[in-house]
């Protein structure tokens, strides 16, 4: 297991008077990977020394361990700091000998969970996914913004605006028999007068979410992509390509213009209301 990037252990300070006899208490071993288990993505992870090493496998996943044995039963070895999009929950690492009584497997309970607001998440991972699984639920409001090509055929089904973020939904329709192999699936800034020259430089946009997680189709694809709010002139169009695997290696791309992007201020809010 690679070291793992520690943060400042100043944000410690900030977070109220504890005691590491007041928190939760995970026993761990040197020869045990204690897995610690969050319900939304984990922004920052403090380990408080250097006795104990981790990393952070998958969004909402750590694993902490001992470097090293030789500590007396009952010692503190450090004070684990895992601070989500909403929440932080702080663990006191307690060394034992015993390998029977190390924490293999450890899922953050509600109540151990304190209210954080992180003012670098405006909107949460699971606000996100509520918001395009309703998105992804409504009917089509574009019909004419469409590309056809190898016998597939992309359009745009709606564009929305909330908060910080663009919530675009496309899909895409196959009409052979052959499956399409998801390669790649991009979304970048095109310059809409020179898009068939080959020296023009595209700016890349990375997604802050994809709703659907899928890597093949057989006959209809669709999905939410959700990109920071951004402005671009109007001879600038957003562009969004699906490519597949070789062999067949088949490509298909869709434009958006400027337009189109302007016209998501005018959502439907009623989309946003909780059932």
């Amino acid at each position: 297991m690679g070291a793992f990037l520690l943060c400042a252990t100043s944000a410690l300070n900030a977070f109220g008077q504890q005691t590491y006899n007041e928190m939760e208490q995970l026993t761990v071993n040197e020869n045990v990977t204690t897995v610690i288990t969050a319900s939304e993505p984990i922004r920052l992870v403090d380990i408080s020394t250097d006795k104990v090493v981790g990393d952070k496998p998958i969004e909402n996943v750590i694993r902490v361990k001992p470097k090293e044995g030789g500590h007396e039963d009952g010692a503190v070895l450090a004070i684990v700091t895992v601070v989500t999009e909403r929440y932080r929950s702080q663990y006191a690492l307690i060394y034992t000998t015993r390998l029977e009584e190390a924490v293999s497997d450890k899922e953050v309970q509600v109540d151990e969970r304190n209210a954080f607001h992180n003012p670098a998440v405006s909107m949460s991972t699971g606000e996100m996914v509520r918001y395009a699984r309703r998105i992804w639920n409504s009917p089509a409001k574009y019909h004419s913004t469409r590309t056809n090509r190898h016998h597939l055929t992309m359009r745009l089904n709606n564009v929305y605006s909330v908060g910080e973020y663009f919530f675009i939904d496309f899909s895409v329709e196959n009409r052979t028999n052959l499956r399409f192999d998801i390669d790649e699936l991009r979304f970048k800034l095109s310059d809409k007068k020179q898009q068939k020259a080959t020296n023009v430089q595209d700016l890349m946009l990375e997604p802050v979410l994809l709703l659907e997680k899928s890597t093949s189709f057989q006959h209809g694809y669709r999905n939410v992509v959700v990109l920071k709010k951004m402005t671009f002139p109007n001879d600038k169009v957003l562009s969004i390509e699906l490519s597949e695997h070789q062999i067949s290696g088949r490509t298909i791309s869709m434009t958006v213009d400027y337009e189109d992007v302007l016209s998501a201020d005018a959502f439907d809010s009623s989309l946003l209301v909780e059932d």
